[in-house]
């Protein structure tokens, strides 16, 4: 006898594109939609999982939490790694157990790296080689990061065009693959099917590039009023610097920087996020059943998905 496939909810948006409002319509305490105490969500956001990070990652509050169970949120300290197998292992787990509860997994996030793994299972890679990793962090320390950045972009151009070039474990990854196999990590594809075990319900959230960017930069703004460089001056004084997984993150690897004043720093955050918002879409391009939805300004979420995700689950339900 099968086992029963899981449905799960993927909803992918980068930063600001209007995902929170959206998971509260339907999922918080006061939606009028069967979703309501029905869901619990897995955040698929690559910062989020790190612990004292909460301004510069915009990490759902407690009223939020109260509303509606969050996963994988605060699961290490910023000095850990954090890899996509990790990330896919954990939320392997917790959709396991929010459907024993009678619940629907939703994996909601912006980092479309973690998403894609998720949707079509991770590639079939070699391990690491603890040597070889020795050796390639001793010439990181050596040569800088630019240096490997462009290394690997003359070894692997593809993944190069995929790693943020702050990324040193991918970097160092991506190399690692090269030089224990012969051939790119880009050559180690994913499945383009979607994994068995879930009955997957995919969106993909769109707004106007431009209008996207001012939402951007007025969330980042809100990250300054809020205390971003107190949380930064708290983060360095627990002993957190420039070189951990933590701080690589956009909004706290600008402070590492060598920037002149805050306005400076202001810009360069939001130019990073700009980029790396249109980034994100490159990992779930040819998506299978994936539904991509367009949010138009000054809206923050559509009748249309709402609709559209209650037909769906209405149909796994009968």
């Amino acid at each position: 006898m099968n086992q029963k496939k899981i449905p799960a909810i993927v909803i992918f948006a980068p930063t600001a594109t209007g995902k929170t409002a959206l998971t509260v319509k339907l999922f918080g305490k006061g939606s009028p939609y069967f979703f309501k105490d029905n869901a619990e969500i897995i955040s698929a956001d690559s910062m989020a999982v790190y612990k004292y990070m909460n301004i510069g990652t915009a990490k759902p509050d407690k009223n939020l939490t109260d509303q509606i169970p969050h996963h994988l949120i605060d699961v290490v300290t910023p000095d850990i790694q954090f890899s996509v197998s990790d990330f896919v292992e954990r939320a392997d787990e917790a959709a396991g157990g929010i459907f024993e509860k009678g619940r629907i997994p939703v994996i909601a996030g912006g980092t479309g790296f973690y998403i894609r793994n998720f949707l079509l299972g991770l590639p079939d890679t070699p391990e690491s080689d603890p040597e070889l990793r020795n050796n390639l962090k001793v010439e990181l320390e050596k040569s800088g990061l630019e240096f490997m950045y462009q290394k690997l972009k003359v070894v692997d151009p593809q993944s190069a065009e995929k790693i943020n070039q702050n990324d040193a474990y991918r970097i160092l990854r991506a190399l690692e693959v090269f030089y224990l196999t012969g051939k790119p990590r880009s050559s180690f594809e994913l499945s383009e099917k979607l994994r068995e075990q879930y009955d997957f319900t995919i969106i993909i959230l769109e707004r106007d590039r431009n209008d996207l960017y001012k939402r951007i930069d007025s969330r980042i703004e809100q990250m300054f009023e809020h205390g971003l460089a107190e949380e930064i001056d708290t983060l360095k004084k627990m002993g957190y610097t420039k070189e951990m997984p933590g701080m690589q993150a956009i909004g706290y690897r600008e402070f590492f920087m060598d920037l002149k004043s805050e306005d400076e720093i202001k810009e360069k955050i939001k130019h990073d996020s700009h980029r790396y918002a249109k980034k994100q879409y490159v990992f779930m391009k040819g998506i299978p059943n994936a539904r991509t939805f367009f949010i138009p300004e000054e809206v923050e979420y559509t009748d249309e998905i709402i609709n559209y995700l209650k037909d769906k689950i209405n149909l796994i339900e009968n």
